[in-house]
């Protein structure tokens, strides 16, 4: 990792409206910052005097809050975003070598989810991210295991793991050929450049630009769309899209039928039906 530095103003903290518990002497391992709003779990990398470099006590932090998010029937859609001026450096290095070393970074566990969604127990719920500034390696591959990017314009991006001597293990080498083609992917895995929000848009590693400050704005007014719709769909929608990204499509296929029925058969979709004839706004309660 490259060294670190404070903002220059000091401020610890880009996004004043989130309950942020102020201390006199920060936990130099960071956190992950967790707040319910109505239906959204916003999820916060909080250590930004080291650009949210990311310790082994955060990762296991994010499992956490992902993990909540998945199971909590109460929430519909993450929002991910960092505290500070930068989405993330990425992995603290120096913190991460002892267990890189005995096991890569290995700590992908069946009873927690994973936040880069490269195992089978993957976030059922949409999960939005907001980013900007600095966001490198594992920040990148944050992005990657969301479903939707809102990135500032001012975002520097780099999947600059083998400027280090390892190589990227959190989805990059195998969503940016999907999402951008063998040529693009290569081009910035292999020559470890930093690119901006425009290259990642036209990549499509991201899915909007607005101007820095207003990204997490954006993204929760996004999760708010989301979480007005019914939740079973959205979720099968979800799983449907991964299914033929991990298995094909024969096998997606081979999954509509009795997942539309399921649905079908749901409260929520009765509710469909009755506000469509009522002609109002349907009030879905995931049933």
């Amino acid at each position: 990792m490259r060294a670190f530095e404070p903002p220059p103003n000091g401020d610890s903290h880009g996004y004043p409206f989130l309950e942020v518990f102020l201390m006199s002497e920060r936990d130099p391992e960071g956190r992950i910052s967790v707040e319910q709003r109505g239906n959204l779990l916003l999820i916060g990398i909080d250590r930004p005097e080291k650009r949210n470099g990311l310790t082994p006590q955060m990762w296991d932090q994010l499992r956490d809050a992902y993990t909540r998010l998945d199971q909590d029937d109460g929430l519909r859609v993450g929002i991910l975003f960092g505290h500070g001026e930068h989405f993330t450096a990425g992995l603290d290095l120096p913190k991460w070598r002892e267990r890189m070393m005995l096991a890569g970074n290995a700590t992908r566990e069946t009873n927690r989810v994973d936040p880069t969604s490269l195992t089978a127990h993957a976030c059922r719920k949409p999960i939005v991210v907001a980013v900007r500034g600095i966001t490198f390696t594992a920040g990148i591959e944050f992005m990657l295991g969301a479903d939707i990017v809102v990135a500032a314009d001012d975002c520097r991006f780099s999947q600059l793991e083998p400027k280090r001597g390892i190589m990227a293990t959190g989805g990059a080498t195998i969503r940016f050929v999907e999402r951008g083609g063998w040529g693009n992917a290569m081009y910035h895995l292999l020559l470890v450049d930093e690119f901006d929000s425009a290259e990642a848009l036209r990549c499509g590693l991201i899915q909007e630009i607005v101007p820095a400050g207003s990204e997490l704005d954006r993204a929760i007014e996004l999760g708010e769309k989301i979480a007005i719709l019914a939740p079973l769909a959205i979720q099968a929608t979800k799983a449907s899209s991964r299914l033929f990204a991990l298995k094909g499509q024969e096998a997606a296929v081979a999954d509509f039928q009795n997942t539309q029925r399921r649905l079908a058969n749901s409260e929520d979709a009765a509710e469909g039906v009755a506000s469509f004839v009522e002609r109002r706004d349907p009030v879905f309660k995931g049933k």
